[in-house]
């Protein structure tokens, strides 16, 4: 399967160092199946950088089956399990660290909107469940672990978008 991270950078040797911050499923290398998903990351960590000097850069990879020896977690439709698992990781709680690999939604910027007024309290589940099913499915990958990434990742090259 091939699957993408948009970025500022080539990232020919992923890893799980550079992850400076939990995100969804914690701290990790993420990536998606969604090019157009990368491509808009990597456009947007442009302007988050304010750098003109900087490129966005869509790395694609190819992803092998990951082996039944390592620890996966995957949200296929389950989205009250997701949203608290989302909320948990964002409060900074370790369980997603008992993981290789994490497949599920991303909170791209509609649906992190409801994340946070669930997350905030201001929505009950029902209700962010109800917004969250509006919008269109992107998925990620997050690769926690760098074990996960060298069984798992091969680089097959990158583009300028």
């Amino acid at each position: 399967m091939i699957v993408y991270h948009g970025s500022n950078v080539v990232v020919d040797k992923p890893d799980v160092e550079h992850s400076f911050r939990p995100l969804d499923f914690g701290k990790g290398f993420y990536v998606t199946t969604v090019r157009e998903q990368a491509v808009r990351w990597a456009h947007r960590k442009i302007d988050i950088l304010k750098d003109g000097n900087l490129k966005p850069i869509l790395n694609v990879y190819d992803m092998d089956d990951v082996p039944a020896a390592l620890a996966v977690k995957t949200f296929p439709d389950d989205l009250e399990e997701w949203i608290d698992f989302v909320c948990k990781c964002r409060d900074g709680f370790l369980e997603y660290a008992q993981y290789d690999v994490i497949m599920g939604k991303v909170a791209n910027d509609k649906v992190f909107r409801v994340v946070d007024m669930y997350h905030s309290g201001i929505w009950d589940m029902p209700r962010a469940l109800k917004e969250i099913k509006a919008y269109p499915t992107y998925d990620q990958i997050a690769f926690i672990t760098q074990k996960a990434i060298d069984a798992v990742l091969k680089y097959k090259g990158c583009e300028e978008v």
